[in-house]
């Protein structure tokens, strides 16, 4: 049985979260933070609800984050998706770019040992 704790949000970023947009000056109820919790959680679970039917219609395991976008035009929260989407784009392109990075290394790491193990070659045999 899973306990209804683990369905939600862990209530202290839920917290840190409410606090960022706040005077620091500014308290919050433990029962604010609570409500907050309860009803993120259920926004989420509504819109992956919503991308999980759309991925067992198209006979898919997988959500994805374009899945997301999508369920949340088609709830009606066409802003947050214009928003998702921007964000999903830019992350998208900040991997592609991270990846290509990563190649250029190994690919600088590979040369440098072909030519560190080249370079042993020629002492080794002119001794």
């Amino acid at each position: 049985m899973v306990d209804e704790q683990d369905k939600l949000l862990p209530i202290a970023n839920v917290g840190r979260i409410m606090k960022q947009i706040l005077p620091p000056t500014a308290k919050i109820s433990k029962e604010a933070k609570e409500t907050m919790q309860e009803c993120a959680s259920e926004f989420i679970c509504f819109v992956t609800g919503e991308a999980s039917e759309k991925c067992q219609k198209e006979n898919r395991k997988t959500v994805n984050g374009d899945d997301i976008c999508w369920a949340l035009a088609s709830l009606g929260f066409d802003d947050c998706s214009n928003a998702v989407m921007s964000y999903l784009n830019k992350f998208r392109e900040f991997e592609r770019e991270k990846a290509a990075a990563n190649q250029i290394n190994e690919n600088n790491v590979d040369e440098a040992a072909a030519g560190s193990s080249n370079s042993c070659k020629r002492i080794y045999h002119s001794k």
